[in-house]
């Protein structure tokens, strides 16, 4: 009962929801990490959440770049397997992807 919603989720979207199926592993191991967007998307949230107000939005701006700055020093661990996935990108994508 406790993933119920989530489930009522996919099925409710489950057109949009297939073709993900459809890429190679390398491609949906790279898609499904998400954990660090979820991850800075709650720290974005908790500053601001402690914030009543701010008094302009260039003040909101100033904070973000600032909390940004900070999150990003955190970020030292590479992709997993990224140069399989980088290769299926390139060969799935060739026309859409640049690899300098």
């Amino acid at each position: 009962a406790e993933y119920l919603p989530i489930g009522q989720s996919w099925r409710r979207s489950w057109s949009r929801l297939t073709p993900f199926f459809d890429y190679p592993p390398e491609i949906r191991k790279v898609i499904y990490t998400t954990n660090a967007i979820e991850s800075v998307n709650m720290s974005l949230r908790k500053l601001t959440k402690n914030r009543g107000s701010f008094p302009s939005d260039e003040a909101l701006t100033k904070l973000f770049y600032l909390a940004l700055r900070n999150i990003s020093q955190k970020w030292t661990m590479p992709i997993r397997d990224w140069k399989a996935a980088l290769t299926r990108f390139t060969i799935q994508f060739g026309d859409r992807i640049s690899v300098n």
